[in-house]
């Protein structure tokens, strides 16, 4: 009886040792886990931030530049992106460019081009360019649901995103980036789902515009190590 106690209690002890071994080994996993967790992700800001800094340093340059070429175009400093009024660009209702669009953007694409695929750190960092249209939310009449009515708003957005894309590549723009550009263009149209607020009130002519976008890489550092695998 003695002898049974005693190897339940060496039984029972290397069952003790055999947990704490592994508590002690997940334990450990979970802090090696942890540190280099904060390591991806201090690495991970400090690109950020010089994204951002590229970005922004991008932006003042092509304000500057539109200025000196006196073109008017509302300019996001701190993403780049160029908000361009339908009134410069088309006729109402319609896709089709102006020829008061045409000029505008004959003047406007070489310099936003030029700005992007001539400043290698912001070019490196970059997925796509992208030409957004977006309506106002003023109803069509004889379209019946809320629904159609945001579809038919769709389509005009795209349509004249479209239009945009098309004439970029009829601009005089330098030549040397066609196939960087055309594996980097895409073309959204976001209906009127992203209007323009003035004072809580939408501004229909503001709300009808078509963007230049830049979609940046926010995630790379993580993708690398394995923890994701997208960009923003």
């Amino acid at each position: 009886m003695l002898m049974r106690k005693k190897g339940g209690q060496e039984a029972a002890g290397e069952g003790n040792i055999f947990w704490t071994t592994m508590s002690d080994l997940l334990l450990g996993l979970a802090i090696i886990f942890m540190v280099l967790f904060v390591l991806a992700m201090t690495g991970f800001t400090q690109e950020t931030v010089k994204q951002k800094q590229s970005q922004m340093e991008a932006s003042k340059e092509l304000v500057e530049k539109l200025k000196e070429a006196d073109i008017e175009a509302t300019v996001d400093t701190m993403t780049g992106d160029v908000k361009i009024s339908d009134l410069e660009l088309f006729e109402l209702n319609s896709y089709e460019l102006s020829e008061k669009g045409k000029i505008y953007l004959n003047k406007l694409i070489p310099i936003y081009i030029e700005n992007i695929f001539s400043n290698q750190e912001l070019l490196d960092n970059i997925t796509n360019i992208v030409v957004q249209g977006h309506a106002d939310s003023q109803q069509y009449v004889n379209v019946g649901t809320e629904n159609e009515q945001f579809v038919k708003n769709m389509t005009l957005s795209l349509q004249r995103a479209n239009s945009v894309a098309e004439y970029i590549f009829k601009t005089n723009f330098n030549s040397n980036y066609d196939e960087q550009l055309r594996k980097m263009l895409v073309v959204e149209g976001r209906s009127y789902s992203n209007p323009v607020l003035v004072d809580g009130v939408e501004d229909y002519d503001k709300s009808r515009r078509v963007e230049l976008k830049l979609k940046v890489k926010t995630f790379d550092i993580l993708s690398r190590m394995g923890f994701v695998s997208f960009y923003d």
